[in-house]
């Protein structure tokens, strides 16, 4: 009993939790072990390479595999960049109104709302985007941008069918939105209510206060940004149906292309086929991993620093 008591608290509830723990960190060590291990073939074969050139040269004979991913991951950084211009001010606005301005009645609806849309099933958006997100972007700015603005080189491409990088990120911003609502939220209520009664005892408008008390959770709107931008990057059923799916590197927004994501979603069913694809196709996946836990603890680490300065 004195041996117990020693350890504190480890003979409690909380000493069962242990075995939870280390078996999370033991499945997310083994993830990344066969990543690398899987990964090593196309390393040998290619080294840097593949990740440094846009070639797919998919071929029975061996010899005359290879391959490079470079558009692949130009493809998920453009993509989730729009992302984030799309998702970012809608976060940001639909925070403040659910928080500052709208009726009781409708707040709980509206939080609602935001919470079934994060949590539904990717291949439903995918399915609205590629039946009523593209054809409407097409018709309703991809061509009058184009036949306006077509001297502009980056929107000289003339959009043929409306899959392209641009739909993919708009759809991957309405998808990150109530994900990123969600971090600005809760940083938003947690502003103490003396700071705006100080701010209208002031005589400070309502806009003019709405001003001061976002600077306030400015940390952690750019900790939504960062998380945001990680859950952008690794979508994979949505942007498979609307990127178009194609070996292009190119700026213009309304060319098609591929994400990472996109590209082991359409290319592993026929793997096996080659020799070297499987591991081509798992050193992207390592790639994405990395890329994904860089970005989701940056965006952990910039938050839990806010809610320290905050509680001091």
């Amino acid at each position: 009993m004195s041996t117990l008591k020693k350890f504190g608290r480890f003979d409690r509830f909380d000493f069962l939790t242990y075995p939870a723990v280390l078996f999370v960190f033991l499945l997310f060590t083994w993830m990344l072990a066969v990543y690398v291990t899987s990964s090593i073939p196309a390393f040998q074969r290619e080294g840097w390479n593949v990740y440094f050139t846009n070639v797919w040269n998919a071929s029975e004979c061996p010899d005359k595999e290879y391959y490079g991913i470079l558009a692949a991951i130009w493809g998920s950084l453009y993509t989730s960049t729009i992302a984030l211009l799309v998702a970012l001010p809608l976060s940001i606005s639909y925070s403040i109104f659910v928080v500052d301005y709208a009726p009781k009645r409708l707040k709980g609806i509206l939080e609602i709302t935001s919470d079934i849309m994060a949590g539904l099933p990717t291949i439903i958006y995918g399915i609205w985007g590629a039946f009523f997100l593209v054809p409407f972007l097409k018709e309703w700015v991809m061509m009058p941008v184009y036949n306006y603005l077509s001297f502009i080189p980056i929107f000289s491409q003339k959009p043929v069918s409306g899959f392209s990088f641009f739909s993919a990120g708009v759809l991957l911003g309405i998808m990150i939105t109530p994900f990123v609502s969600a971090v600005v939220r809760e940083a938003y209520t947690t502003i103490p209510h003396t700071y705006r009664e100080a701010a209208y005892s002031l005589g400070l408008t309502r806009y003019e206060a709405t001003k001061i008390l976002i600077g306030y959770v400015k940390p952690a709107m750019i900790s939504g940004t960062i998380l945001g931008f990680g859950r952008a990057i690794g979508e994979t059923v949505a942007v498979s149906l609307v990127v178009g799916n194609a070996f292009n590197l190119s700026a213009d927004p309304f060319s098609p292309g591929y994400t990472i994501s996109s590209l082991i979603a359409t290319q592993y069913g026929n793997s096996f086929i080659y020799t070297h694809m499987t591991s081509v196709l798992y050193a992207a996946g390592l790639f994405l991993f990395l890329v994904g836990l860089f970005i989701t603890l940056l965006g952990m680490y910039v938050l839990r620093r806010w809610k320290k300065n905050v509680s001091i």
